[in-house]
């Protein structure tokens, strides 16, 4: 039941819901290699709809619901798990992020992750070292996004250094070019804020000693275009060619009288911020020339997936490193984890948790469910919640952050009611069901391993389970049969019948 959905797609595809572009990648996968077949992006600056308070309006949530319309008929038909949207710094930021994001899963029919910082910038770089040549030498790869800047240095396919920073080109553009005025004293002030921001990790940057600059969106790519346009290089971004186009910029003053070679009209409006905030990154970094990959986000986003078909997910590796970090016990890891995905296999069908992603979860969260113990013994459940709500774990969506940390957090005491449960919508039945699943797990393995445990007999129902253990084994074993009896009152909170006889 839990692989239906992981056998190999011939067709996948990502889409990446910047901040001030969605991109759309389709690919085959022939004999284990994939091949591009059509690349879409449209200019939607939803980080140009974020107010005061931290909303999207209305008007960016629908020129971004517009986009993915016409995204839609691309993936028409493609099944789950061949594809996969990625929301990145705008939707990290918006507050109401989940009125646009239930809008688009509708359209496309497909879950939406919100990404963190530093994982965009380990899909980033997935992007880049795959269409890249798999040159010697560390690498040191920018992403100028709309609403943040994704910073890694690496070396051929690992990252070495993933870093994010609330720097954007769309964002910047609101600070301090609003208006359109282009004068010395908005752009200085443009660069300043940025050349403050860079100062946190700068010296981390440095340190690596990276031979190599290349750029990974389309803010860079089209300042060099601009410089190519004007007999300055063969598309790489210099010194002094941003020393000349910013004084250009300066000159003419108004964003409304840019005429650039090179430049698309579209990318106008923000190309001052984008000259600013990279003149910032080159004096920061000790940056002489950055190139430019045609791959990014949405490339590293494909190659993840079809990873994850190869079962070489990288999530599996950054659990086993969040695990033996905080010294969790492999044994009862693994008991807890056996039997929770045989209570799975049981009652499946009858609670809805037949999709793949829900065993993922149910698994993950049997395996770290004592990680808060690394911490402190005392309330170990609460410890381990914000471990996994808080740190930064290769691989994982901030959706999937939060449900491993609602699981963990309700392994004890109650059960978490409808205000806890309200963030993951009409998956909150779904949500509190793998709870309680992740709960019997861990109480029938409560002497942890040092008894021999019985088959069970398992029933479920709408709003019911029943646990049926052989004849007598719970009188012979009544610390067992105390577990489940005060389990029972717990699940009585929440309206469901809990039967253990």
């Amino acid at each position: 039941m839990a692989n239906k959905q992981r056998s190999d797609f011939p067709l996948v595809a990502a889409i990446d819901l910047g901040s001030n572009s969605f991109h759309m990648a389709l690919a085959r996968v022939e004999h284990g290699e994939m091949r591009i077949l059509e690349r879409l992006g449209e200019k939607v600056q939803l980080a140009a709809g974020l107010n005061e308070e931290r909303e999207l309006d209305d008007d960016a949530m629908q020129r971004g619901l517009d986009c993915v319309r016409r995204f839609a008929q691309m993936i028409n038909g493609l099944p789950v798990g061949a594809v996969r949207i990625v929301g990145t710094s705008a939707l990290r930021d918006a507050r109401n992020r989940s009125q646009f994001i239930n809008q688009v899963q509708q359209l496309l029919g497909h879950q939406v992750d919100v990404i963190s910082g530093r994982e965009e910038a380990r899909l980033i770089y997935l992007g880049v070292a795959h269409t890249l040549s798999d040159d010697e030498g560390k690498r040191l790869v920018v992403d100028i996004g709309g609403g943040s800047t994704e910073f890694i240095v690496g070396e051929r396919f690992e990252t070495l250094l993933r870093e994010s920073l609330p720097i954007g080109c769309v964002s910047y553009t609101r600070k301090f070019f609003a208006d359109g005025n282009i004068s010395a004293s908005n752009y200085s002030r443009a660069y300043t804020l940025a050349r403050l921001d860079l100062m946190q990790i700068e010296q981390n940057i440095q340190r690596l000693e990276w031979r190599e600059a290349v750029g990974a969106s389309g803010t860079i790519r089209s300042i060099g275009q601009c410089l190519q346009a004007a007999g300055q290089g063969q598309g790489d971004v210099t010194r002094e060619g941003l020393q000349r186009l910013k004084r250009k910029l300066i000159k003419v003053g108004d964003v409304d009288k840019l005429s650039l070679p090179g430049l698309k009209s579209d990318r106008r409006p923000i190309l001052p911020a984008g000259v600013a905030i990279l003149e910032a990154i080159f004096d920061a970094l000790d940056v002489d020339r950055m190139g430019h990959s045609e791959g990014a986000l949405r490339e590293g986003v494909l190659y993840d997936l079809l990873g994850r078909h190869r079962h070489e997910d990288v999530r599996e590796r950054t659990l086993s490193a969040l695990a033996e970090r905080y010294h969790v016990d492999p044994g009862q890891a693994c008991r807890v984890e056996r039997k929770a995905m045989s209570l799975l296999g049981k009652v499946a069908e009858a609670w809805g948790l037949e999709d793949a992603k829900h065993a993922d979860l149910l698994g993950w969260a049997a395996r770290l469910h004592e990680v808060g113990k690394g911490i402190a013994h005392n309330q170990y459940h609460k410890h381990g919640a914000y471990l996994l709500a808080h740190s930064d774990l290769a691989g994982f969506s901030r959706q999937e952050q939060h449900a491993l940390a609602l699981l963990i957090r309700a392994q004890k005491r109650s059960l978490p009611g409808k205000e806890r449960l309200s963030e993951f919508g009409e998956e909150s039945v779904l949500m509190l069901r793998l709870c309680m699943l992740l709960r019997l797990a861990i109480l029938y393995h409560h002497i942890r391993g040092y008894q021999e445990m019985p088959a069970l007999k398992v029933q479920a129902g709408d709003d019911f389970l029943v646990l049926e253990f052989p004849s007598g084994w719970l009188d012979r074993n009544p610390l067992t049969q105390a577990d489940f009896d005060q389990e029972a009152q717990f699940w009585a909170k929440v309206g469901y019948t809990l039967t253990v006889r």
